[in-house]
């Protein structure tokens, strides 16, 4: 047998659908890319289904797994915390292109459980993004009048590096990621407390002393 048993199979399951799509392949195709028995495919995998609910909710975990631990060094600032999770969702969406192409074209082919964590997790993306921007709106550091459109932009921008990023590009993936950053800033309209406080407060200058005159003493 090539490769270590059950990650050779997941990793020929990955290549496979996305190079041919989930319906044209069938489990005998994975197996012979892997390297492995049909018998052999069948005691890890029993089908397709499960194949698929592996590359899908399996990368997703790794997708949580990295904006906890980017959430993990941002600080109470609603920017700061806006920045980790669009960092971890651009590097995320670059390094699991297949998988999230997968889960953006094949989800209808999951099982209604596999679907079912599918949509619980995606749910709690969304909400992950929707409630650091709510507490920068209720902050003031997002001056956004439309958060909810705001966060739309901010995820759908992210989601659609796995559709055209290239590992063969002149762009590193921190450099991608960085440069989203500043672009979600922008969508939310940042403006960080730390900022408000130094611009210099306009006082009203004092009345000129009145001149002394033989009518006004």
């Amino acid at each position: 047998m090539r490769g270590t048993g059950k990650e050779a199979i997941l990793d020929a399951a990955r290549q496979e659908f996305g190079e041919r799509g989930y319906a044209a392949v069938s489990i005998r195709d994975i197996a012979r890319r892997a390297g492995v028995s049909l018998s052999a495919m069948y005691h890890y995998y029993p089908g397709k289904q499960d194949l698929l609910h592996a590359l899908v909710n399996g990368s997703g975990q790794a997708y949580f797994d990295a904006c906890r631990e980017e959430l993990a060094s941002a600080g109470d600032d609603p920017g700061e915390q806006l920045a980790a999770v669009v960092r971890a969702t651009v590097r995320y969406r670059a390094e699991y292109r297949l998988e999230s192409s997968l889960t953006l074209t094949e989800w209808r082919s999951m099982s209604e459980e596999g679907l079912a964590e599918f949509r619980r997790r995606r749910l709690d993306g969304t909400r992950m993004f929707e409630q650091i921007i709510e507490d920068g709106v209720a902050q003031g550091v997002f001056r956004t009048p439309h958060p909810k459109d705001a966060r739309r932009g901010v995820i759908a921008m992210c989601n659609a590096v796995a559709q055209w990023y290239r590992e063969s590009g002149e762009e590193s993936v921190p450099d991608l990621a960085e440069r989203y950053v500043e672009l979600a800033l922008v969508l939310v309209e940042y403006r960080p407390a730390a900022r408000r406080s130094r611009i210099p407060r306009i006082s009203t200058p004092a009345p000129a002393p009145t001149r002394m005159s033989p009518d006004n003493p």
